[in-house]
C-alpha cells in the first residue's frame, strides 16, 4: 500500500469522525426520541445503527454509480445537495409535527393511542401516579418513529464521501474505493452510536421531576431546531 493510499484511508477515518461529531442531525434525533419514548439502550443503539447504515449506503450507491458510469463530480454534488436539503426539511417537519402533536396531547390530557408516531395505550389515574402516554409494555401498536428516522437518514447524504474519498480512491483501484468506504462508514456509524449512547446516558442522570411531562414537546422542538440549523447554518 502506497503512502498516498494510507493517507486516503486515514482521511476517511478522520472525515467520518468529524463530519458526524459536527453534524447534530447525526445524533440529536436519536437522543431526544430515546429519552422521550423511553427506549432501552439496546433499542436506541439498534435504531441508530440501522439509520446509520441507510445514511451511508445511500451515498455509497450514488457514488458507485457515478464511478461506473463516469458521472461528473459536480452532478453528483448537486444531487447530494438536493438530497441534503430535502432530508433537513423532513427533519424540520418531523420535529415540528412531533412538537405540535405532543403539546396538543399535553394540553388535552387525553388518553389513548398515538397513531401518528406509534404511541402506546395509556390511562391517567387520579391517585398515586400518572403514566407516560408514550410508554406501556402491553401495547399492540408498533412504533413508527424509528422508521420515520430511517427514511430521513436514507435520504440524507454523506456529502464528503463521494468527492473527497470515493472518486480520489477510484483513480487507484476499486479495492481502495471499497476500503475507504468501509472505513468511512464504520467510523461514522460507530461515532453516531457512541455520541448517542453518551447523550442518552447523560440525560438519564438529570432529574426532570416536574418537567418530565414536557419531555415530548421539548424533544420535538429540539429536533426541529437541529433541522433548521442544518438548513440555515450549514451544520
Amino acid at each position: 500500500m502506497t503512502h498516498e493510499q494510507i493517507i486516503l484511508i486515514s482521511t476517511a477515518a478522520s472525515i467520518g469522525f468529524f463530519h458526524t461529531l459536527f453534524g447534530p442531525d447525526h445524533y440529536i434525533p436519536f437522543i431526544m426520541m430515546a429519552r422521550a419514548r423511553k427506549w432501552s439502550y439496546i433499542k436506541t443503539l439498534w435504531v441508530t445503527f440501522y439509520c446509520g447504515i441507510g445514511h451511508v449506503l445511500s451515498s455509497v450507491v450514488l457514488g458507485a454509480a457515478g464511478i461506473l458510469f463516469a458521472i461528473s463530480i459536480l452532478k453528483l454534488e448537486s444531487i447530494e445537495s438536493m438530497r441534503g436539503d430535502f432530508a433537513a426539511w423532513m427533519l424540520v417537519i418531523f420535529g415540528f409535527s412531533y412538537f405540535v402533536w405532543s403539546l396538543h396531547r399535553l394540553m388535552r390530557g387525553k388518553a389513548g393511542h398515538t397513531h401518528l408516531f406509534g404511541g402506546h395505550k395509556h390511562a391517567y389515574h387520579d391517585h398515586d401516579h400518572a403514566h407516560d402516554p408514550a410508554v406501556d409494555e402491553t401495547h399492540t401498536h408498533k412504533e413508527t418513529t424509528p422508521w420515520i428516522l430511517f427514511v430521513i437518514f436514507v435520504l440524507g447524504p454523506c456529502e464528503a464521501l463521494i468527492p473527497l474519498l470515493m472518486y480520489p480512491a477510484a483513480r487507484h483501484n476499486y479495492s481502495l474505493v471499497f476500503m475507504v468506504t468501509l472505513v468511512f462508514g464504520s467510523v461514522t456509524i460507530l461515532t453516531m452510536m457512541g455520541v448517542v449512547l453518551s447523550g442518552v446516558w447523560g440525560l438519564s442522570k438529570i432529574r426532570w421531576q416536574a418537567l418530565e411531562k414536557y419531555i415530548h414537546p421539548v424533544s420535538g422542538f429540539v429536533i426541529f431546531l437541529s433541522g433548521l440549523a442544518i438548513l440555515f447554518l450549514g451544520l
